[in-house]
This record gives C-alpha cells, sequence and structure tokens, in this order.
C-alpha cells in the first residue's frame, strides 16, 4: 500500500508527550536534574550530536552548564536505555560546553541532514527544542516596554518582571503549493536568491487576517501571474528555520488561464516551468530539487507518483 502522505514529512512526526501540565511546577528543574532517568539534548549553533541514525542523549549530570534549558517532554517510546516515559531537556551550549562535551565536531549536525534518517522520537525531540531554541534567541525582549524577559514554565513562557506581562512562543504559517495546470503539469519555481538549477514548489506567509486558501489564491498569482482556484489541504510540517509551520496545498489553474503566460515576480522568482511526470524525470541531473526533510519535496513526491531517484538534491 502506498505511503500517507502525513507519514512522509519527517518533521511531523511526534513520539514525546510535551507533558505541558507539568511545565508550571515551581520545582520542575529540581525534580528533573534529581532524577537519574533524566536525559539532556545539548544543541550547539543549531546542532545536535547523532549517531548515525540515533539522536545522542546526554544525562544530566554529564550536562551542567548551559545558557538556556528547556523542558520538551517525555518519551512515549522505548529507545535504548531511554525507556517510555523519559523526561528529557533541551540545554543550549556555550562554545566551550559544547567542545568539553563532545570535541569532533563532525558529530554535531544541524537537522536537515539527518531528519529522514532519524526515528520518530529523534526527529521530533530534534525539532521541537530547535523550534522553541530559535524562539527564545529572538524574544530576549517584552515586545510591551521593551524590558529584558526571563524564562518562566519550563521555558515556554518569557516574563517581564517590570510589569509581568508574558510573552507564548509563536509559529509563522506558510502555504506552499502544488500548482497543477488542465494537463497536471506541476509548476516549479526558481527562486532569485538561488542557483539558477534549483526548483521547488512556490510559497509564502500567510497575512494578518488572511485565511490559508485565501493565502494560496494571493501568493500563487503574486509569483507567478496565474491565478488559481480549489486549493485543496494535503498536509502541514513545522519548519524550525527559525520559526515556519509549512502548510501543503494543491490548486487548479483556473480554466480562463493561459499557462504560457506565467510571469514571475522578477524580485523573488526569476524563473518558472512546468514539468510533465516525464519532464522532471529526465530533468533529475540538470534540475536541484529540494531536500528530503522538506515538505516541498514529499508533495512533488506525491504528484509524481513515488520517489524521483538518482538525482541532485538539496539537505
Amino acid at each position: 500500500m502506498p505511503v500517507p502522505f502525513a507519514d512522509r514529512l519527517p518533521l511531523s512526526r511526534q513520539a514525546a508527550d510535551r507533558d505541558y501540565l507539568s511545565r508550571a511546577r515551581p520545582a520542575l528543574y529540581d525534580e528533573l536534574l534529581g532524577d537519574e532517568a533524566t536525559r539532556v539534548l545539548p544543541l550547539w549553533k543549531d546542532r545536535a550530536l547523532v549517531d548515525g541514525d540515533r539522536l545522542v542523549l546526554r544525562s544530566a549530570q554529564d550536562v551542567t552548564a548551559g545558557t538556556l534549558r528547556v523542558y520538551l517532554g517525555r518519551t512515549t517510546v522505548d529507545a535504548e536505555g531511554e525507556p517510555a516515559g523519559t523526561p528529557v531537556i533541551a540545554t543550549v551550549l556555550t562554545d566551550a560546553a559544547a567542545i568539553e562535551l563532545e570535541p569532533d565536531e563532525d558529530r554535531w549536525s544541524g537537522l536537515r541532514p539527518v531528519a529522514e534518517k532519524l526515528s520518530d522520537r529523534d526527529a521530533g525531540l530534534f525539532t521541537e527544542a530547535l523550534a522553541i531554541v530559535n524562539w527564545h534567541a529572538s524574544h530576549g525582549y517584552s515586545p510591551r516596554n521593551g524590558d529584558p524577559t526571563v524564562v518562566e514554565q519550563g521555558g515556554w513562557v518569557r516574563r517581564s518582571p517590570s510589569d509581568g506581562s508574558q510573552v507564548f512562543p509563536r509559529t509563522d504559517p506558510a502555504i506552499i503549493v502544488c500548482v497543477l495546470d488542465g494537463d497536471d503539469r506541476l509548476l516549479l519555481g526558481s527562486n532569485a536568491m538561488w542557483g539558477a538549477d534549483r526548483f521547488s514548489l512556490l510559497a509564502g506567509f500567510v497575512e494578518p487576517g488572511e485565511s490559508l486558501e485565501a493565502a494560496v489564491v494571493r501568493e500563487i498569482f503574486e509569483e507567478s501571474g496565474m491565478r488559481v482556484v480549489d486549493p485543496q489541504y494535503l498536509g502541514s510540517q513545522p519548519w524550525p528555520f527559525p520559526a515556519s509551520l509549512m502548510v501543503g496545498f494543491t490548486a487548479r489553474l483556473a480554466d480562463d488561464q493561459e499557462p504560457a503566460a506565467l510571469k514571475p515576480d522578477g524580485e523573488e522568482i526569476v524563473d518558472l516551468r512546468w514539468f510533465t511526470r516525464q519532464q522532471l524525470h529526465d530533468s533529475l541531473e540538470s534540475v536541484l530539487l529540494p531536500g528530503r526533510s522538506s515538505i516541498a519535496r514529499a508533495m512533488i513526491e506525491d504528484w509524481y507518483g513515488g520517489e524521483l531517484e538518482n538525482g541532485p538534491i538539496l539537505a
């Protein structure tokens, strides 16, 4: 049987209970750090320790110094030496602390190169940790009064001491679209910031006061000059680079639109092409497609009907 689309999104996988009710406990970290079962996910420059296809968690006694701690929750599946129910803390390390913990920089990996290889548990923990840590990195000051904020509730709230106002984590929704014409050809675009041979699906952020479906229609028209209809939801995937939630749709070219009349906006999108399945297959040696950790790759292969092999891809 074909694998369901949602099961092919590496960063949407989860095998942990975020245990949000425990976050408000005043003694949370005292309890966790005093528990020999607690494991720490060290983070350094958005990288974690990886051994082959496994995320390396350390004991709380091994990781005692860090600039930020966030309680990620408890695992829900067994792993070697780490049974279901293991509490996990993400800890951001300084350069010195990271090198002391693991001096071999090759063992520190970003999420994108390894996401597809990791288990559901490890992919979910890494994605969650990176998303919340990136939020902290840009919210050190109160948007209300500009004062420095302090971390509370296990790392899931920042508070201004001067007026008590709280700031909560946010995610930026962005739509990404498989645009199809009447012949079921797929529209791919090349961004001005990429090389000339790199192509992906058209995408963009949802604006305030805008529905997801309206964002699909607006973004496609802005980037290609094409009007689309019938947006249909496919699935979603967090993209913590730094804080996006990618929401996948399909949409059809409106009947009154001429496929050949594509108009790249010239600023963000500089090239647009329609591909049949055969044309995309035949272009694999020259066209750079999105990496396997992205929802774009999964959506393209969902349309294609299988994995695209032997072509260059981007991590």
